[in-house]
Parts: C-alpha cells; sequence; structure tokens
C-alpha cells in the first residue's frame, strides 16, 4: 500500500501480494491485499515479477527501490520483502515442504526513497506479520488489513510522535540513550510506550560500539544510579524523574525540536543517525587521544579539554572507562581524567 499522503506527513498502508514458489523458474503472483488503483497495481507487480526473477529476493531482508507508477504518474520509494507464513516454516520438515509453501511479498510505498532510513523498522514490522498472518478469510479482515492500512503510524512515526511529546524534554532521553540509563514509562497508553522504547532504541549505540561495552555500560550504569530514569505520563506533558542531561544532548534537543515545524518523519530519523554519527566521532576521538596520552602529557591535556568542550564528557568517560577496563596504562589515563573533571 501507498503512504497516502506521502513522504512527508500522513497515515500509510501496504500493498502485499502472495507469491507461490514451487520452483525458481515457475512462479504465480496473486493479489491478496491493496489500497492501489488497479493500473499501477499491475505496475508494481511487473517490478516485483522482474525482482523474484532475477533472484533479488531473500526471505525476512526488506529492500528499497525507485519505482515509477503512472498514478500518481511519479516515482515513489518502495520497499518490499519477501517472506513465509512463520508456522509453515516450522511445519515444513522436508525441504520439499518449504519449496512448496506459498510466499509472501510485502511492498509499502512512500513519496520518495527516504523509506531507505526505516528499513530496520520495516524489516521488524513485516517479522510481526509474518508470524501473525493466517490466510483465513476472519483473520485477514481481522488482523491483517488493519495491521496493512498502519504500517505508515507504526513504523515510520513513533520517532516524530516522540518529538512533538517531549519537546525541551527530549534532551533527557537523549541523554538516557546515549548513556544506557534504565527507562522506566509510567502511566502511559501502548501506543506511547511502544513509541518510547522504539526511541531509545533508535537514538542508541547498539551495533555502532562493541557489543561487550555495551553489555557492561548498562551494568555500570544500573549499579551507578540505583534507579530508572521514571517518565510519567499521567499529565498533558511527561513528567522525568532522576533525569540527566548534558550540553550535547541539549544542543541536538533544539535540532529536533526545530525540525518539529516541518512534521516530517524522514527528517527527525535522519537528526537522529547524525546525532548518533556524532557521538561515535566523539567516543573515537578520545580514544585516540588516550592512545596519545599513554606516551605524552600534552596529550593528556589535550583529552581532558575535548572532554571539557564536547558537551558529552560525562557519558564518553564512562564508556571508555568501560572498553578501557582490562588496558592498564589506558585505565591510568581515564582515572586520571575523572579526577580532572572532578575537579
Amino acid at each position: 500500500r501507498s503512504s497516502q499522503q506521502g513522504a512527508d506527513s500522513g497515515n500509510g498502508s501496504p500493498s502485499s501480494a502472495a507469491a507461490e514458489t514451487p520452483s525458481s523458474e515457475d512462479f504465480s503472483l496473486s493479489l491478496l491485499d491493496t489500497n492501489l488503483p488497479a493500473e499501477a497495481e499491475t505496475e508494481l507487480r511487473s517490478f516485483i515479477i522482474k525482482r523474484l526473477t532475477k533472484g533479488a529476493l531473500f526471505e525476512g531482508m526488506g529492500n528499497v527501490a525507485s519505482v515509477g507508477l503512472s498514478i500518481p504518474e511519479y516515482r515513489v520509494g518502495c520497499y518490499y520483502c519477501r517472506f513465509q507464513q512463520e508456522n509453515l516454516l516450522e511445519m515444513a520438515t522436508v525441504e520439499s515442504d518449504t519449496n512448496n509453501a506459498p510466499e509472501y511479498v510485502v511492498c509499502f510505498l512512500g513519496g520518495s526513497e527516504k523509506e531507505d532510513t526505516f528499513r530496520l523498522e520495516l524489516d521488524r514490522y513485516v517479522q510481526s506479520l509474518k508470524i501473525n498472518l493466517d490466510l483465513e478469510q476472519k483473520t485477514l479482515e481481522t488482523y491483517v488489513n488493519p495491521y496493512f492500512r498502519s504500517w505508515f503510524e507504526n513504523a515510520i512515526c513513533p520517532i516524530q510522535r516522540v518529538v512533538q511529546l517531549f519537546q525541551e524534554k527530549l534532551a533527557f532521553l537523549l541523554h538516557a540513550a546515549l548513556s544506557y540509563t534504565p527507562v522506566e514509562v509510567k502511566n502511559a497508553d501502548e501506543r506511547t510506550e511502544k513509541d518510547i522504547s522504539r526511541f531509545l532504541a533508535a537514538a542508541s549505540l547498539q551495533g555502532l560500539v562493541q557489543e561487550g561495552t555495551m553489555t557492561s555500560l548498562c551494568i555500570a550504569m544500573t549499579e551507578e544510579q540505583h534507579k530508572s530514569m521514571i517518565i510519567d505520563c499521567s499529565g498533558p506533558q511527561p513528567q522525568l524523574h532522576n533525569a540527566g542531561s548534558n550540553r550535547f544532548c541539549e544542543d541536538w534537543m533544539h535540532a529536533f525540536v526545530n525540525g518539529a515545524e516541518g512534521g516530517n518523519p524522514f527528517l527527525f530519523r535522519q537528526i537522529l543517525e547524525n546525532f548518533k554519527l556524532k557521538a561515535i566521532q566523539d567516543i573515537n576521538n578520545l580514544k585516540r587521544f588516550i592512545r596519545q596520552a599513554e606516551m605524552n602529557h600534552y596529550a593528556l591535556f589535550k583529552c581532558y579539554m575535548f572532554l571539557k568542550n564536547c558537551g558529552s564528557g560525562d557519558i564518553l568517560l564512562k564508556i571508555v572507562k568501560v572498553e578501557h577496563a582490562e588496558m592498564p596504562e589506558a585505565r591510568n589515563v581515564v582515572t586520571v581524567l575523572e579526577e580532572f573533571m572532578r575537579e
């Protein structure tokens, strides 16, 4: 289905086609559900058939491409993903059973190829559909079709909704995500709670720094604070307790709040990616300075000045402390830096 109000705003819906694949050379493609006009649906089907013929669709891994459709007469961004029902995969005990099981291709259309920035979210969205999909008409009408119709709102818009809800308090949420501070949400409806959880996951450095570092940092932050940051959503504006922030997160909060005027969810995602990129650059710079400081006292001073001026010294110091825990010389540098920062 297409996002009916384009990529800049609006709610969305998907176009789903069921593809039966007896073999890689011989398959039929039949329509399960769509909100596209007939002509555009035929063009999209032709595009998907070409991709299937080339073997360019891997099970469970989404792709994003630009597709030309005569309606609305411009190229749109298309996320497409091939999958099989979860229960059929579990029941298939022989290879031939898996090969003969029906497969599906789900397509989400937006206003541009910017859907690529949300590919992981859309992969997770399809995974949830895959687990719950049942071709019985009752399930199709009560679960699958409504799930299709809400793809844009549920997979693309959470970051935007969190920015609009928190406004200036977003700095505390960014700080919690960067520092892996535990967060507890109270008195929130299910959608708001999921939105906050998704925002924290998207804003964290998970996957960008070593897995062991993240695990150790989570443990360190939990032990150090002894209590979570609490978000109380009982009123019109969320109230935060045990929250922390720094200049780095406050500066980026302004970038989000200023971007809210346009109401473009893709802009918010891009700002979030830039926020994480800058945090990673700062971590790498600090680690480089620490390596130099092991041999050079002037480099130690450079470390201190960098931590003092980057706006996020509190978090960076915790991250490098965890990473250098088993490296005696670097650990000594970090200990000195901690003393400087306390003073």
